[in-house]
């Protein structure tokens, strides 16, 4: 048995980062991780998944676009194996780049799984059974999410696989059909089909990326069946089942009329469940709020006095970059005096497909919605220099402005490096920036970045380049 200042079970996002924060302020941690440090992000999602979207990038680049720049290839050709096998020795590198972050910041890194019967006190249990017992009087609880399985459509991990199982897949199938469009099952249908399998993807609201504005959504679905994805948006999936050679998957369109899908394999995509840990604690009703995630206070406090929680578990949006800075929140609010935690408000959203979103703020329909007066610029990248010479001219930036003040409402990039080029709209939102700002700052040419700028002129009618 050890004593501590700060226990943190989970090593993703939100843990590990929490761990050496309060690792920073002098504090005696450790952190509890079942499988690897880096959590679910740096091992089976956020990292090792745009490693395999960059193989696809290029695969797609050099086998379809390459005559444009000049170039040609004979037997052009690509190993499976070796696809997957880069993948997974990113993950690892990043993965042991924690572990030393851990040695580094002095956090004590306890492999195993961890229970609570009590706050205060967290039971690990190791791989070979063993099982210690440490204390704390602050432990923060980050154990994420897991995909969720369809109703009576059980993960098999062959035919019925989700994101986990999709980036290890031994053999490419020739055909998938992937069930929901959000960043996940987009992500995935791009990778799939640019390496040649026959992708049908299948979402039953109306567009792709629902979350995103409503144009970047129609403008990802022609893009994707530009390159050969087949897209059934407003469409349910009424049947399910698997065959000898793969899955059968039953769908009905808005008019309600049915057709049969078939394919070697099923990418479920339809979001994710709360993975949370042993114990007695957990099993409390007091403890849990909406859909059975953790409930906090405005502290990232749970029910139970001196058990924070922080990262997906709490809840939406399940995304890496807020489940970091929830984990600071919480640790700070724990341990330096006079720090009120802030709960997020403005982030950035990212897919990573091709042409890649971000956006970040409020949607045109949510500003609709809120009744709110704005002015929209939306600027091409065909009418980007940069963007012509790199020859990535599909998609724009739309921005919305506030009216009559000009403040930034939000701001949607479909395109070359918008997961990128976002970074400088959340800081308009954040420092409270408004048109003037925007265009008093001189961006670089030739960049994708004069976007911004053009789209902001764009909005109030005095725009040089289109």
């Amino acid at each position: 048995m050890a004593a501590y200042d700060l226990i943190v079970i989970g090593g993703g996002p939100a843990g590990y980062v929490g761990a050496i924060r309060a690792a920073q302020l002098g504090k005696k941690v450790a952190c509890v991780e079942k499988e690897r440090a880096g959590g679910t992000c740096l091992n089976w999602g956020c990292i090792p998944t745009k490693s395999l979207l960059r193989n696809a990038e290029l695969y797609h680049l050099m086998k379809h676009r390459a005559a444009e720049f000049g170039l040609s290839f004979t037997g052009l050709d690509y190993d499976w194996s070796k696809v997957i096998k880069r993948s997974r020795d990113v993950s690892d590198k990043n993965a042991g780049g924690i572990e030393f972050l851990f040695k580094k910041n002095k956090v004590d890194y306890l492999r195993g799984e961890a229970s609570m019967d009590k706050a205060g006190t967290v039971t690990v249990k190791s791989a070979d059974g063993k099982t210690e017992t440490h204390t704390a009087p602050k432990v923060l609880v980050s154990t994420g999410c897991v995909s969720r399985p369809m109703p009576g459509f059980p993960f098999d991990g062959r035919k019925v696989i989700g994101s986990r199982e999709a980036m290890i897949l031994e053999k490419q199938p020739a055909s998938m059909i992937v069930i929901g469009a959000g960043a996940i099952g987009v992500e995935f249908a791009y990778f799939f089909n640019a390496f040649g399998t026959k992708v049908t993807v299948v979402e039953m609201l109306p567009n792709a990326l629902p979350v995103e504005d409503t144009e970047v959504s129609q403008a990802l679905e022609k893009a994707f069946v530009k390159q050969g994805i087949t897209m059934l948006t407003n469409t349910k999936t009424t049947k399910t089942e698997t065959t000898a050679d793969g899955v059968r998957i039953t769908v009905a369109g808005a008019d309600g009329k049915e057709q049969v899908l078939e394919a070697e394999v099923c990418l479920v995509a339809i979001g994710v469940a709360p993975l949370l840990p042993g114990g007695a604690l957990f099993s409390e009703k007091k403890m849990l709020g909406d859909r059975g995630y953790i409930a906090t206070n405005d502290r990232y406090e749970t029910p139970a006095p001196g058990v924070f929680a922080a990262g997906d578990i709490i809840g939406p949006p399940w995304l890496a970059h807020v489940a970091s800075f929830e984990a600071v929140q919480a640790v700070d609010g724990m341990f330096v005096a006079g720090h009120k935690p802030r709960k997020v408000t403005v982030f950035p959203g990212c897919t990573y497909c091709h042409p890649q979103v971000a956006s970040v703020g409020l949607t045109e329909r949510a500003a609709k919605e809120k009744g709110l007066k704005f002015k929209v610029g939306k600027f091409p990248f065909m009418a980007s220099g940069k963007a012509r010479a790199i020859g990535e001219i599909e998609g724009f930036v739309k921005i919305l402005y506030g009216d009559p003040h000009g403040e930034v409402l939000g701001a949607h990039i479909i395109g070359p490096e918008a997961t990128e080029m976002i970074a400088e709209m959340g800081l308009a939102i954040t420092g409270e920036l408004t048109k003037d700002e925007i265009e008093a700052t001189i961006h670089a040419h030739p960049t994708l970045s004069e976007a911004v700028h053009e789209a902001t002129g764009v909005a109030y009618g005095h725009a040089i380049h289109i």
